[in-house]
């Protein structure tokens, strides 16, 4: 069991905070921390748009992010929304994620420049999806992993639809209590993602589909359980 603790946005662009972040998905047996890479025009109609572009990865900041989950020991990877993205990306990361919304093309045998480009690298693909990726060409891809996600903030329990889980190798949560992700993990799922937050009586922006501390914790080890 792989185990995706998505930092996101709720760093904000500071380093101290990605730190901690990191440290803690560590201490609760994460396995690895994902971050997101978008560009201004993409957010420029959110009413946070100037608080979110901070905690895009960049060229200006990708470095130190790598440099700090070094010295953690934790790995990291990233969610790019954009082509230039993966170029940037690529000598840092060991694989790529790519969100549900830009995997519906390659759910219908379309492809796209980013889907192109990430291919080129010949590295490993999470793509999250919420409807069986089973009559899709890629389907039998041995690079691409593919996890089930309904893209709603939050996710209520009850609008989770495991029936055609077994097409899934992973589960990528957004509900905000962790009986989702251990019913994902009752089914056998490779991979769990889940975002995490520091605290959730300040307003990081994705806590409404995070889990502090103690929550990830307490779903880390009794998705391990399950597992021995």
């Amino acid at each position: 069991m792989h185990i995706i603790a998505e930092i996101g946005v709720n760093w904000d662009g500071d380093f101290e905070l990605a730190k901690q972040l990191m440290i803690m998905a560590k201490n609760a047996g994460c396995d690895s921390v994902k971050f997101q890479s978008f560009e201004e025009k993409m957010i420029k109609d959110h009413l946070q748009h100037e608080r979110l572009i901070k905690s895009a990865i960049s060229k200006k900041n990708i470095s130190q992010i790598d440099q700090l989950s070094k010295s953690i020991g934790i790995e990291w990877f990233c969610t790019p929304m954009f082509p230039e993205a993966v170029e940037f990306l690529n000598p840092y990361v060991k694989k790529f994620k790519i969100r549900e919304l830009d995997g519906r093309s390659i759910l219908q045998n379309s492809s796209t420049p980013l889907f192109e480009k990430i291919m080129q690298t010949k590295k490993p693909i999470l793509i999250s999806a919420e409807n069986s990726p089973r009559n899709s060409k890629f389907f039998d891809n041995p690079r691409i992993q593919w996890l089930y996600c309904v893209p709603k903030y939050p996710c209520a329990l009850k609008e989770l639809n495991f029936k055609n889980f077994t097409d899934f190798d992973g589960f990528s949560n957004h509900c905000n209590k962790i009986e989702g992700p251990i019913r994902a993990a009752k089914l056998g799922t490779k991979i769990i993602e889940v975002h995490i937050t520091l605290d959730k009586t300040k307003p990081f922006l994705d806590n409404d589909v995070s889990f502090d501390y103690n929550e990830l914790q307490e779903l880390v080890k009794q998705v391990r359980k399950l597992k021995k």
